[in-house]
């Protein structure tokens, strides 16, 4: 979840100083019925809500959508649309509870409301993972750099090319694309002007979106000269072109993690919550849903077509899928050069508040200083290509970031969150709602802790798809 946007994360205006003010309005009613107006006191958003939703919508869209095709093919369609319904939900249930507890406090940002309910190891945690799950979603993007950079310089070159040269190897290509384009652009101060980029971006996965739709009526099952058929399976080739709608072996367990990666946009709906013009928790609340329902007819739409494209053949990454049939395509070319423009411009986006939270957490006092934002950048990015060259598929890193920091960013912190902030003379801890939301923080851990089991049993056991099909 991917794609993160300006708003709130990479702003320096000084926001930070206005985090303990308090909205005009309470959580609930006052005894009297009488229910106060929604504003921030200090600040007047000027967003339309046509713009917020579009937004929020940059915001959940990601990465993540290269992988709900294999998601669904190692689930079943049914169960699949089961899954990414509940998600769904589940994601809009929890910015209900972020803007609750903001509406108590007039809080705009997620470490804030840590540091507010838990005090400074509140304000570390989230920030700690907001920090691990950018560094994930930079990973995601570096891994398709690593995946598809490779396939669009020999399609430009011929088929002629040996494949063995150095300039085909894509651990080579993403060193020199994060030292040439990402590095410097990390180097600035200010990335506002980036913020372009994420309407570009989501303009990319549109063009991919109706590509893989295209592409559906234009791709024979089964591939030519690809025998591939179902995981464990002794069955004839037309297996494979079968669309399943219950489906479970060693690579379900990704699924969910995938999906939650996928709708993680929860450090963003504060900062946008600020900028809406009228701002009320309705209108807010109004903006999320209308976000979350277009990303799921997206989403859905990915799933269901680039699944019935290749059925069991499908792949970790979508896109690299379609070089099984002809790497020298012009549609897919046209989206493979789409897509890694996008996804490099906007690593040095995800960048900024993943070195933002740092100097917070270690340099909190410290005035800015070249040397220090030059070392972190440059820390950060090596670390990240270092993970990307380690790590054999890209369903990994999926994986193990929507199995841990993305449950905590859509059930676990937003529930503890409200939990504590909401007073108990406004709620008591037996109430309906604190109830409903202690629920959904044990799901969130839950669901943590069973993901993780398997993706580690997986890994331990050696059934899961080598490679993801890298």
């Amino acid at each position: 979840m991917e794609l993160q946007k300006m708003n709130g994360h990479i702003r320096d205006d000084g926001f930070d100083g206005v985090d303990a003010m308090t909205e005009h309005e309470e959580f609930l009613p006052q005894k009297d019925g009488v229910k106060k107006e929604v504003h921030f006191t200090d600040f007047e958003g000027k967003t339309s809500f046509g713009m917020s939703v579009f937004n929020l919508s940059n915001a959940i869209m990601g990465s993540g959508i290269l992988g709900l095709a294999f998601g669904m093919a190692n689930t079943g369609v049914v169960l699949f649309v089961v899954l990414l319904c509940c998600i769904a939900v589940m994601s809009a249930y929890s910015i209900h509870l972020l803007l609750k507890s903001a509406g108590v406090v007039g809080i705009r940002a997620y470490e804030q409301l840590g540091n507010r309910a838990f005090g400074q190891p509140g304000k570390m945690l989230a920030a700690c993972v907001i920090t691990i799950h950018n560094i994930g979603a930079m990973s995601t993007y570096l891994y398709i750099v690593k995946s598809e950079l490779p396939l669009v310089i020999q399609a430009f070159l011929g088929k002629q090319v040996i494949t063995g040269e150095w300039f085909l190897n894509g651990n080579y290509l993403i060193i020199i694309v994060s030292a040439l384009v990402i590095f410097p652009l990390a180097l600035m101060r200010h990335l506002g002007y980036l913020g372009y980029t994420s309407g570009f971006s989501l303009t990319c996965m549109m063009f991919f979106l109706l590509s893989v739709i295209y592409k559906k009526f234009n791709i024979p099952c089964p591939l030519p000269g690809h025998n591939t058929t179902a995981p464990n399976s002794t069955s004839h080739v037309n297996v494979t072109c079968e669309a399943q709608p219950f489906t479970v072996n060693s690579e379900t367990a990704y699924t969910i993690p995938i999906l939650a990666f996928a709708f993680v946009c929860h450090p963003e709906v504060l900062p946008i919550y600020t900028e809406l013009r009228n701002a009320t928790k309705r209108r807010m609340q109004c903006v999320a849903n209308v976000s979350i329902l277009a990303m799921f007819v997206m989403y859905l739409l990915t799933a269901i077509f680039g699944y019935l494209t290749f059925y069991t053949a499908v792949e970790a990454e979508l896109l690299h899928t379609y070089s099984k049939v002809d790497s020298l395509d012009i549609l897919i070319l046209c989206v493979r050069l789409a897509v890694l423009v996008a996804v490099t411009l906007t690593v040095p986006v995800v960048l900024f508040p993943i070195r933002k939270a740092l100097l917070q957490i270690f340099f909190p006092d410290k005035p800015f200083h070249w040397v220090r934002h030059i070392t972190i950048a440059l820390s950060l990015i090596i670390s990240v290509d270092l993970l990307v060259i380690c790590v054999p598929s890209i369903k990994d890193i999926f994986g193990v970031i929507g199995a841990t920091s993305a449950p905590s960013l859509i059930f676990i912190l937003p529930a503890i969150f409200y939990i504590r902030i909401v007073p108990e003379e406004q709620e008591s801890l037996k109430s309906r709602p604190k109830i409903q939301a202690m629920c959904f923080a044990a799901l969130g851990f839950i669901f943590m802790i069973l993901s993780l089991s398997f993706i580690i049993i997986g890994w331990v056991t050696g059934k899961s798809r080598s490679g993801g099909g890298h």
